[in-house]
Parts: structure tokens; C-alpha cells; sequence
């Protein structure tokens, strides 16, 4: 299911950046919950490790983590850190997403 997640390299050296910062694994876990003015809102965290029925995407040595029930909602999605002069994200391509918000971190299905 590696396949079904792309996380960039630019997102990859940025996830390592923090890892680093916080003598954690460079391991970021991406999900999706409930709400945001569209339905769903995505949700970073750097991680421990991964669980057994995590799907895991790796670039550079960087580990991309999704549970199922997320996976469901974001297959076939690139995530990527976008630096721009409004500021600095974590940004998910979804291809699934029908709907979404000037934020770039909620989505509707």
C-alpha cells in the first residue's frame, strides 16, 4: 500500500528538520478527522513508530504513516511543505477530495 501515499522530498527534509529538533524518529503520522468547514480536516503528528496495520510510505529515510480508516480517505494522495509568503505547511493532494477550503486543511468527499 506504499504505493498509495507520496510524501515529497520537500516534506521528507522537513519532517527530518523537526524529527531532529525533537530527538524523535522521522516518522510523520497523517489523519483525517471529523471536521473543518468542509467535513474532514487532516492532521499531522510526528510518531513513534508505526502500527502493525499502518500503511507506510518512505522518501529519503522519512516514513509517511496512515492508519486504515484515514487511508479510506486520502489513497493515491501526495503530501507535501509548501513555503510561501502567507507562511509555511504540511499540504495534502488528495485526489479524492470533491471539496475543500482556502486553507488547504480540510476536505469533503
Amino acid at each position: 500500500m506504499a504505493e498509495m501515499l507520496t510524501l515529497t522530498e520537500a516534506a521528507a527534509k522537513r519532517v527530518a528538520w523537526i524529527a531532529q529538533r525533537q530527538s524523535k524518529p522521522a516518522i510523520l503520522r497523517l489523519s483525517v478527522e471529523g471536521g473543518g468547514c468542509s467535513g474532514f480536516q487532516y492532521k499531522f503528528d510526528l510518531a513513534e513508530g508505526a502500527d502493525d496495520d499502518d500503511s507506510i510510505s518512505d522518501t529519503d529515510g522519512v516514513k509517511l504513516v496512515v492508519d486504515p480508516v484515514s487511508l479510506d480517505l486520502v489513497a493515491g494522495s501526495t503530501v507535501d511543505f509548501v513555503e510561501s509568503l502567507g507562511g509555511a505547511a504540511f499540504r495534502v493532494e488528495n485526489p479524492q477530495a470533491a471539496a475543500g477550503c482556502g486553507c488547504g486543511s480540510s476536505f469533503g468527499i
